[in-house]
């Protein structure tokens, strides 16, 4: 392949852009399964072995924490390397830290504990970044769609991984391991086969072959920075917008995500009713991702982060009324929450991408993934204070605060004017 011949346009690029979306599909269904089907387990486990609500929200904590703090480093990876290299990275980190979990259920350590999770988190720092990979070789018309199908891919293993509660339980006791660990013995393989898919077929590397076309076209990439990403927000009022919009539905999501689980199993409710609501709420955030890219490049990154935070205030409303055992309110509840998080994630991602320079890109997307973890690790710890002072009800109005924040942001005139970039 010459990059001579070859440009952004091409059927050549065009099929290897196909392919590569497939495989980051692949990858992403596997991380689902991992991630989504050891989150209840991870919040579960903490409590038990500390016996504090305050330690579950802690778990959650430091999953989204070890996404924030890897993501500038896989994405310096990504340039140095490519995304094959980044992303086997982060899943691999995540395998590791499934055996970190497993073994302290069995010793029933909450530092190691933490620190599994965390690792783990690590996981869903490539997942996130894999969103940006299927934009390398995208066409700017199709970007938000090629996003959005990366997204959904997650669908499938993240549905399908909360119901894999009951049945990896009793995988853990037939390992002769406690039943909580049985879902990190499943994480843990599941992370390292996603990790092994993309070293042997995330092939050619898309965020290389992208460089090779940029080098054609006389740009020059630099490697991302912290800083260099703050200096080019500068004068982007959107740009900033777009990270605030990821950012806002994030904490939202998991600040009432992760205090679910617990304030059903205050009233007894079975493992099996839980994986089905965690399952419920993750088909929310992913099974409508095509549409919503759809939605986001037909009818504009703004109407669409708008109807996010509209879906975002339902939730919180209808969790906040929900007794513990009510399954099916709990369930709507989540659903709408994982929805106006998939709004709010994709539309806010394509604005960040829009209204940055090419060269400016991995710079920006680094930072908009440090600070959407970041932001959700706030939010998970405050999640189990909020519970432990109050009540889950209290926790879902306090979700409606950073919404609120939003809408004004998106109320400046400076977040509503078209940049010079690509407008929508």
């Amino acid at each position: 392949m010459s990059a001579v011949v070859m440009t952004a346009e091409s059927t050549e690029v065009r099929s290897i852009q196909k392919r590569s979306v497939a495989v980051l599909s692949a990858g992403s269904v596997l991380g689902g399964v991992a991630v989504a089907g050891s989150v209840a387990a991870g919040a579960l486990i903490a409590e038990s072995v500390s016996g504090s609500e305050a330690a579950a929200g802690l778990a959650q904590t430091m999953g989204v924490l070890g996404a924030a703090v890897l993501a500038l480093p896989l994405a310096r990876i990504a340039l140095g390397r490519g995304r094959r290299a980044a992303l086997a990275t982060g899943y691999g980190l995540g395998a590791l830290g499934s055996v970190v979990v497993v073994a302290a259920a069995v010793t029933r350590s909450l530092p190691l504990v933490l620190v599994g999770c965390f690792l783990v988190g690590v996981a869903s720092a490539s997942t996130y970044q894999a969103r940006y990979a299927a934009t390398d070789l995208a066409t700017e018309e199709h970007r938000a769609v090629s996003l959005s199908w990366v997204v959904w891919a997650g669908t499938i293993g993240a549905v399908v991984g909360p119901n894999l509660l009951n049945a990896s339980g009793q995988l853990g006791m037939w390992l002769g391991l406690p039943q909580l660990a049985g879902p990190y013995v499943v994480a843990g393989v599941c992370l390292a086969l996603a990790a092994l898919v993309l070293v042997l077929f995330l092939r050619p590397d898309p965020y290389r072959l992208s460089l090779r076309l940029r080098e054609h076209t006389g740009e020059v990439v630099r490697r991302p920075k912290l800083r260099e990403g703050l200096t080019h927000l500068r004068g982007r009022p959107r740009a900033v917008l777009g990270i605030a919009a990821i950012a806002v539905g994030h904490v939202v999501m998991v600040m009432v995500m992760v205090m679910t689980p617990v304030h059903m199993a205050h009233v007894d409710v079975t493992l099996q009713l839980i994986g089905f609501v965690i399952s419920v709420h993750v088909a929310g955030m992913y099974a409508l991702s095509p549409v919503v890219g759809w939605a986001v490049d037909r009818f504009g990154r703004l109407q669409v982060i708008s109807a996010g935070v509209v879906i975002l205030a339902l939730a919180c409303g209808i969790s906040g009324v929900a007794a513990g055992d009510n399954v099916p309110l709990l369930a709507v509840g989540l659903f709408l929450l994982g929805l106006g998080w998939s709004c709010t994630l994709i539309a806010g991602s394509t604005l960040v991408t829009d209204e940055v320079e090419t060269t400016e890109r991995p710079a920006v997307q680094g930072l908009s993934d440090l600070v959407m973890n970041a932001a959700g690790a706030v939010g998970g710890a405050a999640a189990g204070i909020i519970v432990l002072v109050s009540s889950y009800g209290w926790l879902c109005a306090a979700g409606l605060v950073p919404l609120i924040g939003l809408v004004a942001l998106m109320a400046s005139p400076a977040c509503r004017t078209h940049s010079n970039m690509r407008s929508m």
